[in-house]
């Protein structure tokens, strides 16, 4: 029986040794399970696949919402070149925010409003030494690398098995594994992190957006990762305050089916509604999110709940839960730009009642009680680890990325272009703040490529450290 046990520490390799590798150099071992079928797909511009065509024009709505990210994009260019002017408590800011960042810019953006720049400035070489360390020593290794397998497949940057994106990812996920060793790796990251790398111009970025986000004051994820939960259960609390207060049929509703808020909350909490809304949308929150921090998980959770309440008071038990965990996700029923609207509004109706953000009390529970960082001396490594390891672990050293970010590309699932856009007739594109809609899949249709070029070269005029100047040459095409 014992003679079919696998060896932790050979599996260990194993895997760290495939992900080094690369896809190209270990193709004739990846498995055909592991890899999607090849079959003839169209990609949105997000690079999530259709297995249908695509529009091959933008609807009159879809072209003026592509019409104001043009437009937009040249003031957030401005805005970057003066940052300290705006951030962190401009009104300007906050309006543009939730106006929606142009796509081309989101990670820079992004970044930005998580102070970035200043913990990699404070922890230079800090990344490296724990990827080092972390492929000798992570626990984790064999659960990261079943998670990968299972992460945004259905989108271009992560669809094929060790792919230069997987690589990324997976050593970002080995990295934090060893840095924050009271959570370790815990399910549920990757899909953070894998959205993260979508954005931010290089993997280190995305390892020190992920430590912001879990650590930082503002977003304090921290404290959903740990064993127990605490802080899910602290913002679920809160949550039925909110709907007993303000939908009070809602509540009854779940209460007559006995559904517990953290059973439909455990998505939008722990990650922001990822996969609980359309990306497009998803998106969106998530600006606001790394603006505002924790506060837009209660107050969108609210919202969501709120634009939904009559369909919501009509479905039986079963169909309710796929409703909030399925349903919403391929058609929302409402434009993002309602969806955000309606997100100020309950922000303020809140804020009214104090009722943003769950009160802090009694929260030491969901904080770090342990140093981020703390790894063994570099003798004691060489005790724990064999040469074969060293050699992999050498062999890997942070360089830039074949692969790109969604800030550098422009998805070709149609060819759109800026006269496409001009020719279109929008003055008659009316919609009321309420009306339902089916949302078609040209939503996430194509960027302009021009659009990103000029954000790119702009983006890069910007930069002073040559590193990041490298990032912004632009690169039409995924690896």
């Amino acid at each position: 029986m014992d003679e079919h046990r696998i060896d932790p520490d050979e599996e260990r390799r194993t895997i760290v040794e495939r992900y080094t590798k690369g896809r190209e150099k270990i193709r004739d071992q990846i498995g055909d399970w592991e890899d999607p079928q090849n079959l003839v797909l169209f990609t949105d511009r997000y690079g999530f696949i259709h297995d249908q065509q695509l529009p091959p024009r933008l609807s009159k709505h879809e072209a003026k919402v592509r019409q104001k990210e043009i437009s937009r994009t040249s003031k957030w260019l401005k805005m970057l070149e003066q940052w300290d002017k705006y951030f962190p408590n401009s009104e300007k800011l906050r309006k543009r925010v939730y106006k929606g960042i142009p796509n081309s810019l989101r990670g820079e953006v992004w970044t930005r409003l998580m102070e970035v720049p200043q913990v990699k400035k404070e922890q230079e070489g800090r990344y490296q030494e724990l990827l080092d360390y972390g492929l000798y020593n992570s626990k984790d290794i064999r659960q990261i690398d079943l998670d990968i397998n299972r992460t945004f497949r259905n989108n271009d940057m992560f669809r094929d098995r060790f792919n230069a994106k997987q690589q990324e990812l997976f050593r970002i996920l080995v990295a934090y594994s060893v840095y924050n060793k009271e959570i370790g790796y815990t399910q549920g990251m990757s899909q953070i992190a894998a959205l993260l790398l979508m954005y931010t111009s290089n993997e280190e970025d995305a390892f020190w957006s992920l430590d912001r986000l879990m650590s930082g004051e503002k977003y304090a994820m921290h404290g959903f990762f740990i064993d127990g939960f605490p802080k899910l259960q602290r913002f679920a609390d809160h949550h039925d305050k909110i709907l007993k207060k303000f939908l009070p049929r809602v509540y009854k509703h779940f209460k007559k089916f006995d559904i517990n808020a953290t059973l439909y909350t455990l998505k939008w909490f722990f990650q922001c509604f990822l996969d609980r809304v359309p990306f497009s949308l998803t998106l969106r929150i998530w600006d606001c999110f790394m603006l505002d921090g924790e506060m837009i998980l209660t107050c969108f959770s609210y919202t969501l709940l709120k634009l939904h309440k009559r369909s919501i008071l009509d479905k039986s038990m079963e169909d309710l839960i796929s409703f909030l965990q399925i349903d919403l996700e391929k058609d929302f029923g409402y434009l993002d730009d309602q969806a955000i609207r309606e997100l100020q509004i309950a922000i303020n109706e809140l804020r009214k009642q104090k009722m943003e953000s769950p009160a802090k009390t009694n929260t030491d529970a969901e904080k770090p009680t342990r140093p981020f960082g703390m790894l063994l001396q570099a003798d004691n490594v060489s005790i724990m680890t064999g040469t074969d390891d060293r050699s992999i672990a050498g062999s890997i050293n942070l360089k830039n990325s074949d692969s790109v970010s969604l800030a550098q590309t422009s998805r070709t699932s149609s060819e759109v272009d800026q006269n496409e856009l001009e020719n279109t007739e929008l003055d008659d594109v009316e919609v009321n703040d309420f009306c339902k809609i089916q949302r078609s899949c040209s939503i996430y249709d194509n960027v302009d490529i021009n659009e990103s070029i000029e954000a790119a070269k702009r983006l890069s005029e910007l930069t002073t450290n040559s590193d990041q100047r490298g990032f912004f040459k632009l690169q039409i095409t995924l690896s």
